[in-house]
């Protein structure tokens, strides 16, 4: 059962988020048109949102394993973030994938705390 809570998810949360946002900030601006405007800027800060994110949970992975008390609590507020974060989105992106690895992430964090 252990193996099902590993701190591996918060490390494909790391890899999943990061590269989720580059690849989003890249096709928007492959496809972005016209001058820099409010609608690019909101855009980008959708794929800077999960590269923070991604950043975040990778320093998370790391405080994990060298045992640092406070890193079950970070990484349960990156995870709740993210969660957010994807309901705010939903009507526009069924992110479903990024919901279920994030949903792994609170439970390691909950799991790290119990």
């Amino acid at each position: 059962m252990n193996y099902i809570f590993s701190i591996y998810w918060i490390l494909i949360a790391a890899g999943w988020n990061f590269i989720m946002g580059l690849l989003h900030d890249i096709f928007v601006i492959k496809n972005h048109k016209g001058p820099y405007d409010r609608d690019l800027l909101r855009l980008l800060m959708d794929g800077h949102v999960l590269m923070l994110s991604g950043i975040l949970s990778g320093v998370c992975y790391l405080m994990l394993q060298n045992n640092v008390q406070y890193a079950p609590l970070l990484t349960l507020i990156v995870g709740i973030g993210m969660l957010v974060y994807c309901f705010m989105i939903f009507p526009f992106l069924k992110s479903f994938v990024t919901m279920f690895i994030n949903i792994m992430v609170v439970a390691v964090a909950i799991n790290c705390m119990i």
